[in-house]
């Protein structure tokens, strides 16, 4: 198979590196990713600046830009021909959730949806993150179930493992998203020059976890695996929302 690999952790990561060892030994596989950490920046294209592109040493393509440029340029550009299938990860941390709102490992995925093929946003839920390996081999094993078992037209796979190996995780659940509190407050602080600044604080905390979720899967070692729908359409308010804003005019 022919796999467009790409991350947000950038293209030094060590997910990264660790997926792509795994699925090189079956697949042919191409890596285009962010030249830098791009954590966070959700579906963003840059549109108001060139991309460039540097080809490594190991044969990666490192791209000045997001996840999602990564995956278009990759896609319009880098590979001699259409892959067969597009790979974001493995990310250094969960993707749980909300969190798949702002993730750029997600939005490397969905963009290779966008594009009409079909893709997995993978993810080791770990700050530690040590065991890349065990996750990586799951991988291998969804993309063998996926020749025989296509994904829908409009939607991806949202890949999250527990830190575990391979052989210590109890197995693979198949999973909605969960819910966080708000998050953290943010906080101010002063730069050098005595000027304000602001950080994000920390994501909240678990609000809906239990049986059934991505959350819950994760706290008790196993491997979630979310359906994700590209059309974001709430088709069940469709007709309660007609129904009223004739009311406006």
């Amino acid at each position: 198979m022919n796999i467009l690999l790409s991350n947000d952790d950038g293209v030094f990561a060590k997910g990264l590196a660790a997926l792509y060892s795994e699925l090189s030994k079956q697949h042919q596989v191409t890596v285009v990713a962010p030249d830098r950490n791009c954590s966070a920046s959700s579906n963003a294209l840059s549109i108001q600046s060139p991309l460039r592109v540097q080809k490594m040493d190991n044969n990666f393509y490192a791209v000045n830009g997001t996840p999602s440029d990564c995956v278009h340029l990759g896609i319009n550009q880098l590979l001699k021909q259409e892959p067969d299938l597009v790979i974001s990860g493995i990310n250094h941390g969960a993707n749980l959730g909300d969190d798949v709102i702002y993730s750029g490992t997600v939005a490397a995925a969905t963009e290779g949806r966008h594009m009409g093929l079909p893709a997995i946003a993978v993810s080791l839920a770990s700050k530690e993150a040590k065991h890349f390996g065990g996750t990586a081999q799951i991988v291998s094993d969804i993309i063998d179930l996926l020749v025989e078992h296509p994904l829908p037209a409009d939607q991806i796979l949202n890949v999250n493992t527990p830190d575990l190996p391979y052989q210590a995780i109890k197995g693979i659940q198949v999973t909605r998203q969960g819910r966080r509190h708000k998050a953290e407050s943010m906080t101010k602080a002063k730069d050098p020059h005595g000027r304000d600044i602001y950080w994000y604080g920390d994501v909240g905390p678990e609000l809906d976890a239990g049986e059934g979720t991505d959350f819950y899967a994760i706290a008790n070692g196993y491997c979630s695996i979310t359906p994700l729908s590209i059309d974001m359409t709430a088709y069940d308010s469709l007709e309660s929302l007609s129904y009223w804003i004739k009311k406006i005019k």
